[in-house]
């Protein structure tokens, strides 16, 4: 048989059986992927690249390998089905990142999220002020949710279905203790105008972990809190 058409049979091959035993793993493969069903989505992609082309070896041989893995993949999945400390092993467990309405900076650095990245799962989220978010937490698949704090706003003109008209989106001017000069620019302030509200306050700018000007001219600020968090 020509190697070419070797090749094509064992690649066809490959398909079929990937595609079955794909199907047995269930919807969850190819959705939100924990670190363990990565590792697997990988491993039988090599194995089936492994059997569509290695013509030196039986193919059969990788066929076992491939097969022994997707079976010991779903045999993991039972077992974090039936057990949550398994499955607290496996997967993680979900980190708050917004607590109380205090961004939880320890938390961040562990999940290696950055100031930027937050602001714009929140903004997924439709929250365009951190000061609406009550609580946010990333969970064990990365995706992060967030609860505003609604209920504890007094009532604005939108509640009273009264025209609000377009109003810009909140900036940060100041991050992880550095000043944004050009955010304060291009809303016509300067650093003259935050250092005056940060000393209204008792703050240094290197005290703060976020603030935020929206476009009633509030200033939220977020203050560096490790004590609180977990």
């Amino acid at each position: 048989m020509p190697d070419w058409l070797e090749a094509a049979i064992r690649t066809l091959t490959a398909i079929v059986i990937l595609f079955f035993l794909t199907k047995m793993l269930g919807k969850r493969q190819v959705s939100q992927l924990s670190v363990f069903e990565y590792m697997t989505g990988i491993t039988i992609g090599s194995l089936a690249a492994y059997v569509s082309i290695n013509l030196s070896t039986p193919w059969y041989l990788g066929l076992v390998s491939l097969v022994v893995w997707v079976s010991f993949s779903y045999g993991m999945e039972f077992a974090q089905m039936k057990s949550k400390r398994v499955r607290a092993f496996v997967e993680g467990k979900a980190t708050v990142l917004i607590q109380q309405g205090h961004v939880l900076e320890a938390n961040m650095r562990k999940e290696r999220l950055t100031t930027d990245e937050l602001l714009q799962e929140l903004r997924r989220n439709g929250v365009f002020r951190l000061a609406d978010a009550e609580f946010a937490l990333m969970e064990t698949s990365g995706e992060i949710n967030v609860m505003t704090a609604a209920e504890g706003r007094p009532p604005t003109r939108r509640d009273f279905g009264m025209h609000t008209g377009m109003k810009r989106e909140p900036i940060a001017v100041l991050m992880d203790g550095v000043v944004m000069e050009e955010q304060l620019a291009s809303i016509r302030l300067n650093r003259g105008w935050l250092d005056h509200e940060l000393a209204q306050r008792s703050l240094a700018a290197e005290d703060v972990f976020l603030a935020q000007l929206d476009a009633d001219g509030e200033l939220y600020i977020d203050l560096y809190r490790d004590a609180t968090e977990s």
